[in-house]
């Protein structure tokens, strides 16, 4: 009998919108069957939010319950999807979950990467075979733990004789180079959408800039602009990667302290800040580019789109345009991780982590 290639991703991001969910059949390719978005809850969000700030302190039961609560809710979010869609769970080989990265530090004596979301609960609620935790084996390798999705890419949207990167703008954004020779590269850029959602939220009480609507309303300050692009980790080479506890808004008061700036113009100046961080990447790694491909929250983002293209010579497209649904790359890198575990094979690229070498990432929880 032959083994289902049907495998359900998922994923929440930096962003903390919500719990992405893909269905994707890996038969011939990767094929994107059906997709959907859960939402966490308040509550739950909140408590996220609050744990992503640097200074955060958490008890041991509040850790643990934040673990079992995730964990519950991407069991629901499965769960509600497979209903929806009339899918049984003898059809899925495996589900692979991400997790919610509450902290990733990389660097130092004592390395670590962090994402809570019990699996245990997801495969027992499920019934289906879960793969999570996959970035720490690459961590204990040596490696960045992240980006973990230019391996994806590469397998996705990899075109001989063709230069193409992938930016995925969530909370914090990434990029992947695809070159025309095969080579890969790939790393985080700085804040995606994060900055820009948190400044939102405490001006507007709304979660995100929609289209970059409040954005276009105010200008960019040319002050603060050159105090963001100051920050030293911008200047690091790769292989490098961050997350939300660093570029937040404790980050960036320290950058407004003694200039006069509206809300409307940072929340201006912080839309061309990411667009600037992910174009000087780009022209400095991406070599002789043919193509930009956009994915994630910040390509609908028109003004964000418009700043991208303005600064780099190639067209940008979304990947909606190679039929790819932009919101939903992600959870699919994630189902082609749990598929890249249970065959025995690499998920990461080590060029792009650091790491010592291809590592077969993920931890089974088996049906």
């Amino acid at each position: 009998m032959t083994e289902s290639q049907l495998y359900i991703g998922l994923m929440s991001g930096t962003s903390l919108d919500g719990i992405d969910v893909a269905l994707v059949d890996f038969s011939e390719g990767a094929q994107l069957l059906a997709h959907g978005h859960h939402p966490m809850g308040e509550q739950l969000t909140a408590s996220l939010l609050a744990l992503s700030q640097s200074n955060a302190v958490l008890s041991l039961d509040q850790l643990g319950q934040l673990e079992t609560a995730l964990g519950m809710a991407f069991a629901d979010a499965v769960n509600s999807f497979c209903a929806t869609h009339c899918i049984d769970a003898g059809q899925i080989r495996a589900i692979g979950n991400h997790g919610q990265t509450v902290r990733h530090a990389p660097h130092g004596e004592y390395p670590y990467s962090l994402q809570l979301g019990d699996a245990n609960i997801l495969c027992e609620r499920t019934g289906i075979t879960t793969v999570a935790d996959f970035r720490r084996r690459d961590v204990a390798a040596g490696g960045q733990g992240a980006p973990l999705v230019p391996a994806f890419h590469r397998a996705l949207f990899a075109y001989p004789g063709e230069t193409r990167a992938v930016v995925n703008i969530g909370g914090i954004a990434n990029i992947t180079v695809l070159s025309a020779s095969g080579d890969v590269i790939g790393f985080d850029t700085g804040p995606g959408n994060g900055l820009m959602d948190a400044w939102c939220q405490r001006h507007w009480q709304k979660a995100y800039d929609a289209d970059g609507r409040l954005a276009a309303g105010g200008g960019c300050s040319p002050d603060l602009l050159q105090r963001l692009l100051a920050e030293p980790w911008l200047q690091l080479p790769p292989p490098k990667s961050t997350w939300r506890d660093f570029f937040q808004l404790h980050w960036l008061e320290s950058r407004l302290q003694g200039l006069d700036v509206s809300p409307a113009d940072v929340l201006n100046t912080l839309n061309q800040f990411t667009a600037r961080t992910i174009a000087d990447a780009l022209i400095a790694h991406g070599g002789n580019l043919d193509t930009v491909l956009v994915c994630g929250g910040g390509v609908h983002n028109a003004l964000l789109m418009e700043r991208l293209q303005a600064l780099l010579p190639c067209p940008v497209k979304s990947t909606e345009a190679f039929g790819v649904h932009p919101d939903y790359v992600e959870a699919m890198a994630f189902a082609w991780l749990a598929k890249q575990c249970l065959d025995a094979k690499p998920g990461n690229v080590q060029q792009v982590t650091g790491a010592a070498g291809p590592r077969i990432l993920g931890a089974i929880y088996q049906a």
